[in-house]
């Protein structure tokens, strides 16, 4: 046969189209630390709670169930570091490797409050890096995506090898202040210790308002004494105290004191993590703060029953969007000066 003849048995060209991908559908599963925040974000978003259920054997192991498929679904797991923070970990731990083993298309953890997040540095000698740690566990249980809010040390995004969404309640808070605080363009911005300044100052440019500053400083003539020394002028003037965390909220409540000593007529305190430990309520009740404003990454329905002086802020809508968001691969940058609708 000559080369430039055709074979009766050869087949016609054809063009193969490869079929595109499907997108996955939304599945979205909490664990025990928090089911009010996913309720609320599942309500947001249209959709039903996935079916999940977590009990604890009679030796305190812990047994998750995942209650539906989700194979080549997009899955985001939501649970807070608060309340039994270990046995919370654990169980995040275990309904991510459970869901991943499952063939689910994308496993995302959802951590409103990110626990061990004060660990992030060598304080002194043997001592751990427990941030890092816990990054290495979520990755290695099967996460491929982590979106937590208001990190206490932002360098924590780098322990991980897989992308970590740090969103803000900073656009919350602007927003709560102008609707909540009469006056407020007249007020002054106030970081309660050094570390919170970068902070506190992304607020107050927001809101083109001065700030202040409280310093701790150790006095040279003891050794456990300390005294603190404001920076700024409050003179007749609302402060407005902002933080990422309160535990036993010595911190604020002792800087409130000093903002009314240096002549603040009013004194609001607004932080992002309220965990309230030990007889925290206690002394927020009282201090001389108007208002203390938390967010609801930690369940607080307690705590509001017992203190009149505290609010809390919903963010669930952040979490909601960004969830929807990361699913259709959108920019996330949005919610970083915005609350959505």
């Amino acid at each position: 046969m000559k080369p430039d003849e055709k074979r009766d048995e050869d087949p016609p060209a054809r063009n193969f189209i490869h079929p595109s991908p499907r997108m996955p559908n939304i599945k979205v599963f909490t664990g025990s630390s928090h089911p009010d925040i996913a309720k609320k974000i599942v309500n947001r978003l249209g959709l039903n709670l996935g079916r999940a259920t977590t009990k604890t054997f009679s030796n305190k192991e812990t047994n998750v169930e995942i209650g539906e498929s989700v194979r080549g679904e997009d899955v985001y797991i939501v649970q807070s570091g608060c309340g039994d923070i270990n046995d919370n970990l654990m169980e995040l731990f275990i309904m991510i490797n459970a869901c991943k083993i499952a063939s689910a298309f994308r496993v995302t953890a959802v951590i409103p409050c990110f626990p061990y997040s004060r660990q992030d540095k060598k304080e002194k000698s043997r001592a751990p890096i427990t941030a890092k740690l816990l990054a290495n566990l979520i990755s290695v249980a099967g996460a491929d995506h982590v979106i937590t809010i208001d990190l206490h040390a932002s360098q924590i995004q780098g322990f991980f090898n897989i992308p970590v969404d740090n969103l803000y309640a900073e656009p919350a808070i602007t927003k709560w202040i102008k609707e909540n605080i009469p006056e407020w363009e007249s007020s002054v911005m106030v970081s309660p210790d050094a570390g919170g300044v970068k902070r506190m100052t992304a607020i107050a440019d927001r809101l083109d308002i001065d700030f202040a500053i409280i310093h701790k400083e150790r006095q040279r003539e003891s050794d456990t004494d300390d005294s603190t020394v404001l920076v700024g002028d409050v003179r007749n003037r609302t402060a407005i105290m902002v933080d990422d965390l309160a535990d036993t909220c010595d911190t604020i409540v002792k800087g409130a004191q000093k903002l009314r000593e240096s002549g603040a007529n009013k004194v609001y305190a607004i932080l992002t993590h309220g965990v309230l430990a030990g007889n925290a309520i206690e002394k927020i009740n009282n201090s001389c703060l108007e208002a203390f404003v938390i967010t609801n990454t930690i369940p607080q329905d307690k705590h509001i029953i017992t203190c009149p002086k505290l609010q809390v802020m919903d963010i669930s809508a952040i979490l909601a969007e960004a969830i929807r968001r990361t699913h259709y691969a959108e920019s996330v940058s949005y919610l970083f000066t915005n609350v959505p609708y």
